[in-house]
């Protein structure tokens, strides 16, 4: 099995509506995930699914689809279900649009997709995130939370996500 693959990222102008179709795939995901995590106790700290969909969005298909998937899936969500709550969903808005970014200028930049690629995402977003979420809490538990509980979900979202990528990888869309 080939760990390292050439990847061809795409990016989506906001003028195409393909952006939207997409964004929207993404966002759907990151509604039912965290759904589905849910029924498990404390499934949200422990899988943090809310970014799942948000790792693939901006990986393939550009900062512009991930930023849409990153900014409407914690605010839906937070509207819907009622979770995230208020007080955290800054955090997850922090979060989700450093992951986009992130996300994107990774595979923009280096064209590739293994395993180790989509891990420096995920310490960066969180690493980044936690720090803001420092700042604005002043807790440096909460900070450091999902380096805790949210290690299992973290796992998932590095072979996960590259797993998901690399399925993706095959088309052209």
């Amino acid at each position: 099995m080939n760990l390292i693959t050439t990847f061809k990222p795409i990016s989506m102008g906001l003028s195409q509506s393909r952006t939207y179709l997409f964004g929207a795939i993404f966002i759907l995901g990151n509604l039912l995930l965290p759904q589905l995590c849910h029924f498990i106790p404390d499934g949200g700290k422990m899988w943090l699914p809310i970014y799942f969909f948000t790792l693939i969005a901006a990986y393939k298909f550009g900062l512009r689809v991930g930023l849409l998937t990153a900014i409407f899936s914690p605010v839906l969500n937070c509207l819907l279900f009622g979770m995230p709550s208020l007080a955290i969903l800054p955090v997850l808005l922090i979060k989700s649009s450093l992951l986009a970014g992130v996300a994107a200028g990774v595979a923009h930049y280096t064209q590739k997709l293994s395993l180790l690629h989509i891990a420096v995402v995920i310490v960066a977003y969180q690493v980044f995130g936690g720090m803001a979420e420092w700042l604005l809490t002043g807790s440096f538990m909460a900070a450091v939370q999902d380096f805790t509980w949210g290690l299992p979900g973290m796992l998932f979202q590095i072979v996960g996500g590259w797993l998901a990528l690399k399925g993706l990888a095959k088309y052209e869309f």
